[in-house]
């Protein structure tokens, strides 16, 4: 089955095929991926170990992997298609939700400040790790909801980001 899947700007074509071979982007890959839990994998590929946690649904996930958190959109050939001739894919949200329950170690932005998508808005220690949340937009900081030292939630929103008018 083909997929494609965007992470930020990029898109990349997927295509899974028997006994863990992934083609990405016309590139054959060997992945190893097992299922540890609701939300937990491991995943191994080119001699690297990963756990990644991945949370959502409707082809919209968040995914973190290795410190850092990527938020994508997951399509079949029939979506894309449809997606593509609504006129294009749709953009993130602007909100920016904590994927799992963690201690808010970091907020380097305020609000009225500009932000650019990819840029770091919160740094969420959680797992014995510092996650740094991205915002998935370019725009202006609308409000901060979190503070160092707060203990989150899962999903609870921690800032948002008004995207910027096109």
């Amino acid at each position: 089955m083909k997929y494609v899947t965007i992470i930020g700007e990029k898109q990349y074509e997927i295509e899974i095929g028997k006994e863990g071979e992934v083609t990405i982007n016309g590139e054959p890959r060997h992945v190893d991926f097992l299922n540890l839990g609701p939300s937990l994998y491991s995943l191994i590929t080119d001699n690297l170990s990963f756990q990644v946690v991945v949370d959502g649904e409707s082809g919209r996930y968040e995914v973190l992997m290795n410190g850092h958190l990527y938020e994508t959109q997951v399509l079949d050939e029939r979506a894309l298609l449809m997606a593509q001739r609504r006129g294009g894919l749709a953009g993130g949200s602007g909100e920016i939700n904590s994927p799992m329950p963690g201690l808010i170690v970091g907020v380097p932005i305020e609000a009225g400040q500009t932000v650019e998508a990819g840029q770091t808005v919160v740094i969420l220690e959680s797992m014995k790790m510092q996650n740094e949340l991205k915002s998935p937009v370019s725009g202006v900081v609308e409000s901060v909801l979190c503070e160092v030292g707060q203990t989150v939630d899962k999903n609870a929103k921690l800032a948002v980001v008004k995207p910027a008018e096109e």
